[in-house]
C-alpha cells in the first residue's frame, strides 16, 4: 500500500530533507472534544483519526484522555490509523483529549532544492487514484475543462500545472452561501468558490481525467505567524503521481491566499500542517453504520446506529522550543 511504501522510506526521507536544509517544525497538537447531550440507554460508537508518521512529519502520542477506553484499528482502502470507543450506554457528555508531538517538515520536490521519494505504483494502487469518487467525477465536465486546459501539452508534469494554474484562476477562496466545503466538483465548477476542499478535489477530478493519479489529504493548519493558537477547522491538500518521479504536492487554495507562492505551492508543502487521513468516501473499521464519510479529520460518532452531530471541537497547538525525541 501508498502508506507503508511511505514509512519504510521514513528514516532515509527525514535523513536525505535535513541534508538539502528543508525547514521543520516542532509543536504539540491538541485534538480534544465534546460529545454532548449523549441519550440514556443507547449504544455509542466512536472513530477518532489518528496522526501518523510519514516521510514529512514524525508523530508521538503524548498521552491519551478519555472517558471511553480508546482501541486502536485502521481502515482497509488507505491505511488510516483510527481511535476507536463504544458503549452499551454512556454518561451524557464524554470527554476525549489526545496530545502529541509533532515534527512537521518542508516537503520540496521540484526545483534545484526538489527531493521526490521514489515509489513505483502496482497497476492497482493507479488505479485506485484515479478512481472517481462520489463527489469527485472524473468525466463529463471536470474532463471536458481538463482536456481544454491541457490542449497541446503531453507530458503530465506539464498538464498537472495547466490544470493546477486553472484551478488558482478560476476558483475564489469563499465561505460564504452553502454548497462550500464538501468537495463537490460539479459545485465547485459551477460556483467557482468555495474553500480547499473545493479547489483540490477539482484539481484531483480534472487531473484523474488526463490519467494522472491524485489523491486527497487532509489535516489541520497551523498558523505561520503565532506560536500558539487554538485551531478552528481542517486544512486539506493534494498530491499527484508522475511515473519515474513519484507524489508531487500542491496547495492550491494556500497559492489562491498567497499569490506571490503561486510557483511554489506547485510541487511543495510549507511546515504549517499536521496531516491526520487520506482519501474520499472512507468505510470505518468496525464498519460505521452510516453512508461512508465523505472526509476524515474530526471524530465521528454514531448513536443506536444513527450519526450524531452534537460534538464541540477544541484543537489548539503550540510550538516547541526544541525537537522531540520520538521513539
Amino acid at each position: 500500500m501508498l502508506r507503508q511504501l511511505c514509512v519504510l522510506s521514513f528514516l532515509f526521507c527525514v535523513v536525505t530533507l535535513s541534508l538539502v536544509a528543508q525547514d521543520s517544525r516542532h509543536f504539540t497538537f491538541h485534538y480534544a472534544f465534546t460529545i454532548k447531550n449523549l441519550p440514556a440507554g443507547e449504544r455509542v460508537r466512536i472513530w477518532i483519526p489518528e496522526a501518523h508518521s510519514d516521510a514529512y512529519q514524525e508523530v508521538k502520542i503524548v498521552s491519551t484522555r478519555g472517558d471511553l477506553p480508546l482501541k486502536k484499528t485502521s481502515e482497509s482502502k488507505y491505511g488510516n490509523q483510527i481511535f476507536y470507543a463504544e458503549a452499551g450506554s454512556a454518561q451524557p457528555e464524554l470527554h476525549f483529549d489526545i496530545e502529541y508531538a509533532v515534527i512537521r517538515h518542508e516537503r520540496v520536490t521540484l526545483g534545484s532544492a526538489g527531493l521526490v521519494i521514489p515509489v513505483s505504483l502496482s497497476s492497482t494502487e493507479k488505479q485506485q487514484d484515479l478512481q472517481p469518487d462520489s463527489l469527485v467525477p472524473v468525466t463529463g465536465l471536470p474532463a471536458d475543462l481538463a482536456a481544454k486546459v491541457t490542449q497541446g501539452k503531453t507530458q503530465s508534469l506539464d498538464k498537472a500545472r495547466a490544470i493546477y494554474d486553472y484551478v488558482v484562476t478560476t476558483m475564489r477562496y469563499d465561505k460564504t452561501g452553502t454548497g462550500w466545503g464538501r468537495g463537490d466538483v460539479l459545485y465547485a465548477c459551477d460556483a467557482k468558490k468555495g474553500n480547499c476542499t473545493d479547489f483540490h478535489s477539482l484539481f484531483i477530478a480534472m487531473a484523474r481525467s488526463q490519467g494522472i493519479p491524485a489523491r486527497f489529504e487532509i489535516g489541520f493548519p497551523l498558523p505561520s505567524d503565532k506560536h500558539s493558537a487554538e485551531i478552528a477547522g481542517y486544512h486539506c491538500w493534494s498530491d499527484f503521481y508522475i511515473d519515474g518521479k513519484g507524489w508531487i504536492p500542491v496547495d492550491i487554495s494556500e497559492a489562491w491566499k498567497h499569490p506571490e507562492k503561486r510557483d511554489y505551492f506547485f510541487g511543495s508543502h510549507d511546515v504549517n500542517r499536521m496531516q491526520f487521513s487520506m482519501g474520499r468516501d472512507l468505510r470505518l473499521s468496525p464498519p460505521q453504520d452510516g453512508k461512508p464519510l465523505n472526509y476524515f479529520v474530526y471524530p465521528y460518532v454514531e448513536v443506536d446506529g444513527r450519526e450524531f452531530p452534537n460534538v464541540s471541537f477544541a484543537f489548539s497547538f503550540a510550538d516547541s522550543g526544541a525537537a522531540v525525541a520520538m521513539k
